[in-house]
């Protein structure tokens, strides 16, 4: 982050607080949109469940090379996109790759939409991605063919992955930096009761078209955002419109009760500061592989959020494979996270983020591999396990998305958590495909989700702890920080925990 950003920072919180009636009203407001994150992403278990199926002719054989017609068990759902286009035998990768392309478009949307966030605002390409969220995600619905059916999809998750991006650093843009790591992990718990909510509108709707309406047109209510959120102040500031910051600092001042006299004149000080300021300069991708810290820093990181993308929506979407009520399994899944996400509020605290993330990952690892070596009969076994999994992975997410802001020195920040989350995207893509290795051997897929956490685990031990710690600001001062647990300014030396 730069000087100037870090300045209009400060003015704001000077401004507006550090978190008062105001903040609360747009957090809420902002909140909202991670219910749609959570279904779009999280859907394809509801989706594409697995089907009991004989060939038509034959009655037994499922996958004979004479079959053209096959029957499937409807007993639970009337109608799912692989009952719908016949997505079993040489056709089963089709549902995992639907999957793929939805973590896909997730990527995009968020490279897209943070490229259009940072040039044209955050409100505007917001509200743009909510209507696309829409319309895509209507269209999926309504989709008679399996091509259009991708193509829709992928366009929604475009849209999601703008919501996502642009949400988040609003949240983080208003929000004072005492406040910042606790809304940031609190942030997730939209996320995890919407989680809770796909199975019961699954429940109830036991067509996938008829489901994927009820994820898509609820976010035609966001749309009034336009009219009821403000746009970033911070934005503001950094692009010059200073009498537009003026007016939305002194009314979001009024809202939280502090004065608003001097707000204007506080202003002009710090942008007129900021232009006879020269900026430090800048890094690049480059750096994040430059040095052996930077090197070590990135693959570490990088391979924590591998772990979390590749795990979460993997055993997300194992749970549903799992014997039992397809219903039950991923509400339980689904509601323990709340409370997990609480917990790593206090736990990044506590604890500090590297051991939470160890031990976050290690309780996700051991949970997996136990699935692999449970009977399948105790089906009521394996699933309080994939609750312990989902528990783990939820504090995971939550203590590396904190760990890699506060990691890499400020002059590639940015870029290093950029780079680290789209190794989550990675993870996410190549995640039904793992869920789906059930159909060649069930324990597969629990070996692999435990195996990697634990990967993840052993390199946090080469990452040093950042609580309470002064952040690096150069890729200099990050080295010297990874060698001796200090960094040395003019006036103090701050050092390490650990």
């Amino acid at each position: 982050m730069s000087e100037k950003s870090e300045e209009n920072s400060d003015i704001i919180q000077k401004s507006i607080g550090v978190f008062g009636r105001w903040h609360i009203t747009v957090c809420f407001i902002i909140f909202l949109v991670k219910f749609p994150v959570a279904w779009h992403q999280l859907s394809i278990v509801f989706l594409a469940p697995p089907a009991d199926f004989s060939c038509i002719e034959n009655g037994t054989d499922q996958c004979s090379a004479d079959c053209t017609k096959h029957i499937f068990d409807r007993s639970i759902f009337t109608e799912t996109i692989i009952t719908q286009w016949d997505l079993v035998c040489s056709r089963t990768y089709l549902a995992s790759f639907a999957q793929t392309v939805t973590m896909l478009g997730i990527l995009f949307g968020s490279m897209l939409f943070g490229y259009f966030s940072d040039r044209y605002g955050r409100r505007d390409p917001l509200i743009a991605a909510v209507i696309l969220q829409v319309l895509s995600g209507t269209g999926a619905a309504l989709s008679p063919w399996f091509f259009m059916f991708l193509v829709m999809r992928f366009l929604a998750a475009l849209a999601t992955g703008g919501t996502m991006v642009i949400s988040f650093v609003l949240i983080m843009e208003i929000v004072g930096l005492e406040w910042r790591t606790t809304i940031g992990i609190i942030y997730q718990i939209p996320f995890n009761i919407g989680h809770l909510l796909l199975p019961l509108f699954s429940y109830f709707l036991r067509d996938w078209r008829y489901f994927q309406l009820a994820i898509s047109l609820p976010s035609v209510v966001l749309i009034s955002y336009y009219w009821i959120l403000p746009e970033s102040p911070r934005w503001l500031l950094t692009v010059g419109k200073k009498e537009k910051a003026i007016k939305l600092l002194e009314k979001a001042a009024h809202r939280n009760k502090l004065a608003t006299e001097s707000i204007k004149e506080d202003v002009y000080n710090y942008m007129q500061k900021n232009e006879i300021s020269e900026e430090k300069q800048g890094g690049n991708i480059m750096d994040l592989v430059r040095t052996p810290t930077m090197r070590m820093y990135t693959m570490c990181i990088g391979f924590n959020w591998f772990v979390c993308g590749l795990c979460f929506f993997g055993s997300a979407q194992y749970i549903g494979q799992l014997g039992g009520n397809i219903f039950v399994n991923v509400a339980l899944s689904a509601v323990i996270q709340i409370p997990s996400t609480c917990f790593s509020v206090w736990a990044v605290k506590a604890w500090g983020r590297r051991l939470t993330l160890i031990i976050s990952n290690t309780t996700a690892g051991v949970s997996c591999i136990l699935i692999a070596l449970v009977p399948e009969h105790l089906g009521w076994l394996r699933t309080t396990l994939s609750c312990v999994d989902m528990c783990g992975l939820a504090v995971a997410f939550s203590a590396v998305y904190i760990f890699s802001g506060e990691l890499f020195p400020t002059v590639v920040r940015n870029v290093g958590v950029g780079t680290s989350s789209m190794c989550a995207r990675i993870g996410s893509m190549a995640a039904p495909f793992i869920a789906g290795l059930v159909l060649v051997q069930s324990w597969l897929p629990p070996v692999i989700f435990g195996v990697v956490p634990l990967i993840g685990a052993i390199l946090c031990l080469k990452l040093p702890e950042t609580l309470d710690c002064k952040l690096p600001d150069t890729v200099e001062e990050a080295e010297e920080f990874a060698k001796n647990r200090t960094i040395t300014t003019n006036d103090t030396e701050m050092r390490s925990q650990t």
